[in-house]
């Protein structure tokens, strides 16, 4: 796996990763904002995840820089990411975006939630 990481880092993200969130803040005209992500409350299993573009960061936020691609987790989902993978797959099979999540314990059977 390519992953560009430090140990001590909240989130990991591969190369693959890092170069779609490049080309998704160019195609949505979003060049100045960092990816969020987080958890939520909901789904079938307790939690689900969260990501989108956003540009107001808070005090209690941590962020990961990966060259022109900043990560930003908020204080309260960063116990439920520590450690994660972030990931991009293209294939027949599967194209998105995988969280590889030490910290979950089970997933509910559509892969959407976690607990």
């Amino acid at each position: 796996m390519d992953l560009q990481i430090k140990s001590s880092r909240v989130v990991l993200a591969t190369d693959s990763a890092v170069k779609k969130l490049k080309e998704l803040k160019v195609a949505e005209s979003a060049e100045g904002s960092f990816l969020r992500m987080g958890v939520k409350p909901g789904g079938c299993s307790g939690l689900s995840y969260e990501m989108f573009f956003d540009t107001e960061k808070y005090d209690n936020d941590f962020t990961e820089e990966y060259g022109e691609v900043s990560i930003v987790v908020d204080g309260q989902s960063v116990d439920h990411i520590r450690g994660a993978t972030l990931d991009y797959k293209e294939g027949l099979m599967e194209t998105g975006f995988s969280i590889d999540n030490p910290n979950v314990s089970r997933t509910c059977g559509c892969g959407n939630s976690f607990s």
